[in-house]
């Protein structure tokens, strides 16, 4: 696996989640000695730091309990499910409770996604009744009938544990989040991220699958080997295989297209480098486990999937756009550690004192049988929040982009370069201005952001 050396990394702070409890805790003074409650204040400055206008509006957070096995567990069933074929998949998903924000039946789809709403204060009723997890009964799932058609097979109960799973984890990244909103607002003044997660009530889940080059061809050369038994059975020319997009609506755009205008890392970049184009997330907080990644290889010849090795390191392949050095940064965390990110909401409810991370994920041009398994947890305001402008910083609103800098004219050519970078990324990430109002609700930004991205004049492509 090798790294791009043009890139730099970025050593982002790190949060030990015990702290984050601490902080977080009403009556952290009283029950804490006079030392500790220095070395606490000390991180709260350096959270505040990171997330504010002069950080990378990311941290880390280490040390998380009960949460090692659950990404084990569950970041390799990604790539599975995003091999199956489409019947066995989306009965998988329905067995569940998992849809799908993406276009599955697309075969040149760089990324897969499945996602779940996940409603606070759930996890804890369930274990209070010894509910199950699961909507139906995963015992019933079945073994992938092959006959030719599907390379994956599907392993007895590999899936057993898909939803609850999914959710152990994902309410766990939901606490660090609120943990995070209270801290925050202690530092800003009042409530108001933490309210707002509350009353919204739900946060997304997603399970990606970031497809390396060879799973493209195993997704192709099977929905070619099913296609090739209908055309014999219908004497019709082969187009694609039968699929359909499961799940309901995206509501947080932040899986990219990468078939976009000219941009990206310089301004010759044509987005193939990337699996995830540049963009913000717009709504409080974005909760990502480090990723997995996962190496297959050809044997004789021919696509195998016998041959997997997972690699857990401290690369994520995560890019930061940093507009205080006016470049691009490579996101390093430790393997078992969380990546919290801060997104469009925060920026405006905290008025600036909070930004947003400009972030992409970088796809290593020399690792074609490289894949990416992550889960993210999207933390948003109640649909109905609605923001209000004032004593927000006019240059945020006015600029390209919350990350757009002026220059002085004494700027030497070193500068040049990383300036038709900046240019080349504020192409395709639409102005704040041009999807914020005064007055508006969150629904209606998330929607003009949606369309600003994606609509017939959007700056990026809906794939």
């Amino acid at each position: 696996m090798g790294e791009d050396e043009e890139i730099k990394m970025v050593e982002a702070l790190k949060v030990q989640y015990s702290d984050l409890i601490l902080l977080s805790s009403s009556n952290t003074e009283s029950s804490v000695v006079a030392e500790e409650v220095e070395r606490l204040n000390s991180v709260l400055t350096s959270i505040m730091e990171a997330l504010g206008p002069s950080g990378t509006g990311l941290l880390i957070i280490t040390g998380a309990p009960n949460t090692s096995q659950l990404r084990q567990n569950l970041l390799p069933l990604a790539r599975s499910l995003a091999l199956l074929n489409n019947g066995d998949r989306k009965q998988i998903l329905k067995d569940h409770g998992l849809g799908s924000d993406v276009p599955l039946k697309n075969l040149d789809r760089i990324v897969s996604s499945f996602a779940m709403q996940l409603k606070y204060g759930l996890e804890s009723e369930r274990a209070e009744n010894g509910e199950s997890h699961e909507g139906a009964d995963s015992n019933n799932l079945k073994k992938s009938d092959t006959n030719g058609q599907n390379f994956v097979e599907l392993p007895d109960f590999e899936f057993q544990n898909l939803g609850s799973t999914f959710r152990k984890i994902g309410f766990c990244m939901m606490e660090m989040g609120l943990c995070l909103a209270r801290i925050c607002d202690r530092a800003i003044g009042g409530h108001e991220l933490e309210q707002s997660l509350i009353q919204s009530g739900t946060a997304k889940g997603r399970l990606i699958h970031y497809h390396s080059a060879l799973d493209n061809l195993i997704v192709k050369e099977s929905a070619r080997r099913k296609g090739s038994t209908k055309q014999s059975a219908k004497a019709k020319p082969l187009l694609h295989s039968k699929g359909s997009l499961e799940g309901s609506k995206c509501t947080q755009r932040s899986v990219r297209g990468t078939q976009s205008e000219k941009s990206g890392r310089n301004a010759q970049s044509d987005g193939n480098d990337l699996w995830q184009q540049w963009h913000y997330d717009y709504g409080i907080f974005t909760v990502l486990t480090t990723p997995l990644f996962i190496s297959n290889g050809k044997v004789n010849n021919s696509i195998a999937n016998e041959h997997l090795h997972t690699y857990h390191q401290d690369q994520t392949y995560l890019q930061i756009f940093d507009p205080n050095k006016n470049e691009v940064l490579m996101v390093r965390a430790p393997p078992e550690s969380f990546i919290v990110q801060v997104g469009e909401s925060a920026d405006i409810i905290s008025k600036g004192k909070l930004r947003a991370a400009l972030h992409s994920v970088y796809r290593p041009r020399k690792s074609e049988h490289l894949s990416r398994e992550t889960f993210v947890v999207f933390l948003q305001p109640a649909w109905g929040k609605t923001f209000s402008l004032s004593n927000y910083p006019m240059e945020n609103i006015l600029s390209s982009s919350q990350d757009s800098k002026v220059y002085d004219e004494e700027a030497n050519d070193k500068r040049q370069e990383p300036c038709i970078l900046t240019t080349g990324i504020h192409k395709i990430v639409p102005p704040l201005s041009s999807r914020l109002k005064e007055g508006m609700t969150f629904a209606e930004f998330s929607r003009e952001t949606t369309k600003k991205y994606y609509g017939g004049n959007g700056l990026q492509s809906k794939r």
